[in-house]
């Protein structure tokens, strides 16, 4: 079951969750519709719960564009396969599909691209999940010692 895989603390529940990577606790975008086109790549600077910045040096979300890429090929091949040995379709029909899909869920492949990215390089740490009781750093991205 895919419930169980998406257990807070994974991968995977960060990157399909569109969470922030460190505490899984905060969302990655500030609009929770992928398909607000005046907010659809919208980010905070950092997180509110755990401080994490989003944008981990300049121009950081080119590489999702890597990202962006496996996913469109695997999403191809997916239904090509489908359309054209499954189904029977000629070229213009898997032409027709693959558009229809990929101009019908693009804005979310860019948001899961941005998630998948972030998260190749910022682990969960389960001490930021918790919200620190005291904590007047105003969301540092060191834990508290208190």
């Amino acid at each position: 079951y895919l419930c169980c895989m998406l257990k807070k603390g994974t991968k995977l529940y960060s990157i399909l969750r569109m969470r922030c990577p460190r505490c899984h606790e905060e969302p990655l975008f500030e609009s929770r519709s992928a398909y607000s086109w005046s907010k659809m790549a919208t980010m905070p600077k950092h997180c509110s719960h755990c401080g994490q910045k989003y944008e981990l040096e300049p121009s950081f979300y080119y590489g999702a564009m890597y990202v962006s890429y496996g996913y469109t090929v695997a999403i191809f091949v997916a239904v090509f396969i489908i359309t054209k040995f499954v189904l029977g379709w000629g070229i213009w029909g898997t032409v027709a599909s693959l558009s229809l899909i990929l101009l019908s869920i693009g804005p979310y492949l860019l948001r899961l691209s941005r998630s998948t990215y972030i998260n190749l390089f910022v682990q969960y740490d389960p001490h930021f999940a918790k919200k620190r009781k005291g904590d007047t750093s105003g969301g540092s991205s060191e834990p508290s010692n208190k």
